[in-house]
């Protein structure tokens, strides 16, 4: 069964351009690691969202320690409020067996 994460990072106000552009700019490398099925940025009220789905437990701990991240995480460094705050999260599909999980 894959794995959901859902990862906020909140940018202080003068960094979010430089911030979102980061993100962006790394979003096609996540996308080439094994076991990434989703990776995408959404936004909104001041936070930008991270909706990820790994294939595996493992695949999420490699990204964890891989490049990509490894290298945003430099990038960010002083330009958010916060560290990012990650939330593995576990399904419970109802419904469309679609549209009731991801």
């Amino acid at each position: 069964m894959s794995v959901v994460v859902v990862a906020t990072i909140t940018p202080k106000p003068e960094h979010v351009d430089e911030v979102r552009q980061a993100v962006l700019e790394t979003v096609p490398k996540v996308h080439e690691e094994p076991g990434c099925e989703r990776y995408a940025l959404h936004e909104g009220r001041g936070v930008l969202l991270m909706v990820e789905q790994w294939e595996s437990p493992e695949a999420l701990a490699t990204h964890g320690k891989a490049e990509p991240l490894t290298s945003l995480s430099a990038r960010l460094e002083g330009k958010l409020t916060e560290r990012p705050a990650v939330q593995v999260l576990t399904a419970h599909p109802a419904g469309d067996p679609v549209k009731g999980a991801l």
